[in-house]
Parts: structure tokens; sequence; C-alpha cells
């Protein structure tokens, strides 16, 4: 029987990694008195201002509102009892930032870092790895979903007896909220992690998917989408300790298993736009990690393995904390004076790596159901190969920043957005007349159906061309030479997958306001073309080519009346100004 050695593992990896996370103390979780039960949010609250009220170097606070009603609460763990970001940088030390329960079916996080604070709090052993660290963290970020708890919407998953829903108390799902911020979670969320601006951001899930033998996998940030500087030593150093010591801690990892098909063709990287929490926490310069730990795994190796991976993050960020500084220096200074800015990216399916991969073999057999073949993964034939692992994408989309964008006073819901993400924006003292350089929205591409109460634009293309045009008093200059860049960026750019026109707030423009009566129009539009030689060409010549055009008299007269003074000047005109010089 092939399984024995498999089941035997996972009995001894959860044995030797309950001793690890257990300790003697008053201040027990749920979980470690039920192992396949997660917190409620009442037991959480409780469970952190007892914990708070007895130990001054644990500071636990709300944070304005979410779609529940309810406040966002932070805790804070700072060995001197420091609890200002400022102060704190300025003492040289780091700041890791995790965030647990944005999908409240995946509770994994709420219980490890209850366990985990708790145990750097009182075990004197573990203080010395806060010298150079303070750990923020949001307990549990989507309160509307914690509170819908049921035992049945994952379906797949093994465990806990009871847990929270996937969509918050709007039914958003908040990992895709992170730009255009629908939610007052996301809202508060931007808020907080600005106000703290972290070097390290985690944020704990569990994967669904193929079946394997690891319990936790890993998406980083994708090293195509860093900063240079950041991605070496993401690459270089910080991924290979990492994997080494969840190893030596007896919970291998391995990537993501973001698979094709099977995990036998190949896995690959998992493009983190900014809609994502990490790809989130790309576009202010952080390394971020979303550890995902396998569905069908018993829940209390989800939750042992999780602490680990923050646990061994913590004693790499000890150690690391000068390099992680240095490198996020230069990604810093760098995003500040670089000219070309990166918006969309492939997957190069030409490049991949090597990696030895722990799974099952994948068969089929006749579904039940339906007669025809369903996949399945044999648990009693686990194998040891080699696969690929496709992690490379290619840059198909770029900019040069201009000097400074130019917003209209009427998209204020923007500027509140840009504010939370510590842009700076000035406003116009009287009005002014710039020569910018706007975009003329050509194609573009709308789903079908809503995606997280949107219809998504995509493959945004542009035409720019420049003009003469006068903001009034008021409107919103934000010049592109600060921190936040990449920020500004990548939501103000039209054609980024992620932009604010892409996300449906610039909508206004792509419907025609005005138009023409057909039968008072002809004239007109038989006048206008006699008296511009060149139209009238134009005119003749698209009849000559395009067969459908010749045959169809309004698009005929519609040509003509786009190509004259009466067709309005805002139609499909990016308003956002780019002003170059």
């Amino acid at each position: 029987m092939r399984w024995i050695p498999i089941l035997f593992l996972l009995v001894f990896q959860s044995c030797n990694a309950q001793k690890k996370v257990m300790s003697k103390t008053n201040f027990i979780t749920p979980f470690e008195t039920n192992r396949n039960t997660t917190a409620t949010y009442e037991e959480m609250i409780s469970f952190y201002t007892k914990l708070s009220s007895s130990h001054a170097q644990l500071q636990l606070k709300t944070h304005g509102s979410t779609d529940s009603g309810l406040p966002l609460h932070t805790a804070v763990l700072s060995l001197d009892g420091d609890f200002d970001p400022q102060s704190i940088r300025k003492k040289n030390k780091r700041i890791i930032f995790v965030n647990n329960a944005i999908h409240a079916g995946e509770p994994c996080g709420v219980d490890a870092s209850m366990m985990l604070l708790r145990n750097y709090l009182e075990d004197k052993s573990l203080q010395k790895f806060l010298e150079h660290t303070v750990i923020v963290v949001i307990p549990m970020y989507n309160l509307g979903g914690v509170l819908n708890r049921n035992s049945h919407t994952r379906t797949n998953q093994n465990g806990p007896e009871s847990y929270g829903f996937r969509g918050n108390a709007k039914n958003l799902d908040l990992n895709r909220d992170f730009v255009k911020c629908d939610s007052k979670n996301a809202q508060t969320f931007n808020q907080i992690y600005n106000y703290w601006n972290p070097d390290i951001f985690i944020d704990n899930h569990t994967s669904n998917g193929a079946d394997y033998q690891y319990t936790i996998t890993l998406i980083p940030t994708q090293h195509n989408k860093l900063d240079p500087n950041l991605a070496a030593y993401l690459n270089n150093e910080m991924l290979p300790r990492l994997f080494k010591d969840m190893k030596e801690n007896d919970w291998e990892m391995t990537p993501y298993v973001y698979a094709r098909t099977t995990p036998d063709e190949g896995i690959a990287g998992f493009l983190d736009l900014p809609r994502y929490s990490s790809g989130y926490a790309a576009l202010h310069n952080a390394i971020s990690f979303m550890p995902e730990t396998h569905m069908l795994k018993p829940f209390h190796a989800r939750v042992e393995s999780t602490y680990t991976f923050m646990d061994v993050m913590m004693k790499l960020v000890h150690d690391d904390f000068d390099k992680i500084k240095m490198a996020r220096d230069k990604a810093i200074e760098n995003t500040k004076s670089k000219k070309e800015f990166d918006l969309n990216w492939t997957l190069d399916s030409s490049k991949s790596d090597k990696i030895m991969f722990k799974g099952f073999t994948a068969k089929k057999k006749p579904s039940v159901i339906s007669g025809e073949d369903r996949l399945y993964y044999d648990r009693n034939e686990p194998y040891e190969k080699e696969i690929d692992h496709f992690n490379y994408y290619s840059t198909t989309t770029s900019v040069t920043k201009p000097i400074a964008y130019i917003v209209p006073q009427g998209y204020i819901e923007i500027i509140g957005r840009l504010n939370w993400n510590n842009v700076k924006v000035q406003q116009l003292e009287k009005d002014e007349t710039f020569e910018v350089e706007l975009y003329r929205i050509k194609d573009f591409k709308t789903g079908k159906q809503p995606y997280e109460g949107h219809y998504l634009h995509s493959s945004v293309e542009v035409e720019k061309f420049s003009q003469q045009r006068t903001y009034k008093k008021g409107d919103y200059i934000i010049y592109v030479n600060q921190s936040s860049n990449r920020y500004i960026v990548e939501t103000l750019e039209p054609s980024a997958p992620d932009s604010y026109f892409a996300w449906n707030f610039f909508d206004g423009i792509l419907q025609q306001k005005e138009h023409f009566s057909s039968y008072v129009f002809e004239d007109l539009a038989e006048e206008i073309l006699n008296n511009n030689p060149d139209l009238k060409s134009q005119f003749e010549e698209k009849k000559k080519s395009d067969s459908d055009f010749a045959k169809n008299a309004r698009a005929q007269l519609d040509f003509i009346y786009k190509n004259s003074p009466h067709y309005e000047p805002t139609h499909r005109i990016y308003p956002v100004g780019r002003l170059m010089k």
C-alpha cells in the first residue's frame, strides 16, 4: 500500500509542528482546544483584547469601517512599545504586515497569527528576532464574510468545522478590490497599509486546484513586475532561504500550483495584477507573499504550516533587515526617477525552470454522474519528478511617464483613492492653459458578464494627440516624481489592466451625448463635403474600399458628422491630461 508513507509523513509533520506552535500560556486559542476549529470574530476580539491588556508590547487598535458596519482592527507587536511607523523607521527597523481572512473561508492565518503574536510576546527566546522588526496584523479583514459563518460553501475543503464566506457584506471578493475600492474594507485597508508602508507583506490563503503532496504552496510577488533591486534579492536570497527553512521545519513548500491541466505538464507563475493584494503591495515597492495552503489537507496542518511560514519570515527579516532596506531604498529611488513604466505583461511560455515536484498521479475514470471520463488523482501513486515552472513574464505595453497628470475636479472619487495611497496631489490656484498630451480611446473590450460589480474594460487601444487645454481653478495636478509613481501610472494610464479607466471610472466619455437626425443632416453633410475637398476625397475612398460602408447611408452620414465641427469634442477623449513639458 503506497499511501502509508505519505500518511505517516503528514502525521509526523503535524505532531512535530504542533510542538513548535504550542506553548505554556494562559492565552489559549479556540484552535488549540479543538484543532478543527477556527476562532469566531467575538473569540478573536476577546483573545487580542486580553493579550494586549497583559502585554504593553501589543497594541490593538480600530480603524475606519467595513461594509459590515464593524471597524477593522490591527494588532501590532513592537518589542519596545513604539507604535509610530516614522519613529520605527528612524530606528532602522523593518515592518512586516500580515493580512488574514480576506477570503473568510480560508482562515488558517487567523488562528496562526493569534498563536504567533502570543508566542513572540511570551517566549523570551523568540524576542531576539524582534530586535529589528515590528509586525502589524489585520486579524480578520473580510468581517462580513467572517460573520456569514457556515459549514458548506467551501465544498472541496477539509475543515474546519465552520468558517466564513468568500464574499464580503456587499458580496464582493475583496482580493479584487484593492484599486477600485468599492468596499469600505478596501478603502480602510488602503489607508492602514499606507500608514504603515511595510517592507514585507503576507496575505494568508487556502488554495483550490490540483492534488499533490504539499500542505503549503507559495505565491511571491511576480519578480518581472518588481523593481530589479527587489527582484534580485527576492529570487537570489529570500526565496531560496524560505524554501530551505520551511523544509527544515518539516513543512516543505512548492511554488503555487497554477497548472494548465495537471502539474505534470508544468505550473506557471501567477501574474498578480494590482487588483490582488500582492500586486497592490508591489505598487508600493513591498515584497509580498500569498501562502496558499492546500484545501485537501487537514485544517490543523494548514494552520501549523502557515504559522511556520510567518515564523521563518520573522527570522529571515531579523537576519536580513539591512539587505531588505538597501534593496527597497534603491527601488523607491528608482521609482521616483525612472522614465519608462511597464503596464502589461504576458507569460513567456518559451522559458521555464526545472523544479522537483511531489505529486500524485493524475488518471481518468468513468464518471458515475455523466458517464464521461473524469479526472482524479491517485493518492496510492505518489511521485517525485522534475516539472517545468513557467515563471517569466514579458512586457507587452510600457509608457513614458509625463511630468504630471492633470485630473479635472469632477473626478473626486479618483482623488480620494490617490490620497489614500500617499500620492501628493495639488490643486490649481487659478485657471491655467497647458499644452497637454491627451488620449483618444480607439478601441477596447468589455466583459459581457459583471465582474466584481463592474463591466471591466481590457485590451484598451489609444492614440495620442497634443492640445492646448484650459484647466480650471481647483483641478488637480499630480507630479510624477514621487515614491508613489507606480501607483499613479498604473491607475491613470487607461491601457493598464487595473487602471481607473478599466474599472469604469471614466465610462461617461464612452457614450456620445449629441446626435443628428439624418433627414436634417443630409443637406448639411453635402455642404460640408463640398467645402472640404480632402474630407470628400477620404469619404469617396472609404466607399470604394469598404463595401459595407458603401451600402450604409447612416454610416456615411456618421463619417461626415464625426469629421465636422458638429461632433462633440469630449466623446472618447480621456480627460486626464499628460503634461510633457
